[in-house]
């Protein structure tokens, strides 16, 4: 990819509160709070009568990931063709690159423009920031995120941390499915267990294995847009929907 994202770019720094202040340091929770916390989760129908899908797609934007952003740039619209034959969806893009960035986009309903805003970005060194993905995940599942799904190829973060957040979205009902580049046993290990505790699933794809990430990303939408009976009725005919449906709790 070429050229940064530019002023225009409808998206907003995760790193800050709802744009204004740093996200702060995490205090204990009181018994009040995680009553509440759970009375929320358990009222939460993620696939009520006749609402729209939501899923949040969040990409490893660091140099490392040069070579396979083109093509995660590409299948993206696979998502989209798949939840239209379900019925519908609206995906939040999430990036991170470079030193403390991470950005969200608004909800896009449409394959055309979630490929402009991704052309508008580079990849750029940094360091991974997996735990401000699941921040954000968490902000959202009250508006309806059925699911997250995340593609990358590291993990250089407090994986104790990411578990805490990962099990709070397990609570909500939002699996996150991890697709991992590469073979790094200890990002494995991790996304893994993000997967587990969410409900969600984990799966590895090799660089320049497009039709596998397609079928991964295919899946996750199908699920996003219709539940797990969506997701079921594609494994009958998919190898991806099959093996992330056997995750799955």
């Amino acid at each position: 990819m070429s050229g940064k994202p530019s002023n225009s770019t409808p998206d907003r720094d995760v790193t800050r509160d709802r744009g204004a202040n740093p996200l702060p340091e995490r205090q204990p929770s009181t018994a009040e709070d995680i009553a509440d916390f759970v009375a929320k989760a358990n009222a939460i129908s993620p696939f009520a009568q006749g609402s729209k899908g939501r899923l949040i797609f969040a990409l490893d934007a660091t140099m490392s990931r040069q070579p396979t952003w083109d093509m995660a740039c590409a299948l993206q619209a696979e998502m989209f063709r798949e939840a239209a034959s379900l019925g519908s969806l609206d995906i939040r893009l999430i990036y991170y690159r470079g030193f403390n960035e991470c950005r969200a986009s608004g909800w896009i309903s449409d394959s055309a423009t979630l490929a402009r805003l991704m052309g508008k970005i580079d990849c750029r060194g940094g360091n991974t920031q997996i735990g401000k993905v699941l921040a954000e995940v968490r902000r959202e599942a009250a508006s309806g995120v059925r699911a997250a799904v995340f593609v990358g190829d590291a993990m250089e973060e407090n994986v104790d941390d990411l578990c805490r957040r990962a099990g709070e979205l397990g609570l909500l009902k939002v699996p996150v499915f991890l697709f991992q580049e590469g073979h790094d046993a200890a990002v494995e290990q991790a996304f893994r267990e993000i997967a587990r505790l969410t409900g969600g699933a984990w799966s590895r794809f090799d660089p320049g294995a497009s039709a596998q990430l397609r079928e991964l990303l295919r899946a996750a939408a199908a699920y996003a847009a219709g539940g797990r009976d969506a997701l079921l009725r594609l494994s009958r005919n998919d190898r991806g929907a099959a093996y992330l449906l056997g995750q799955m709790k």
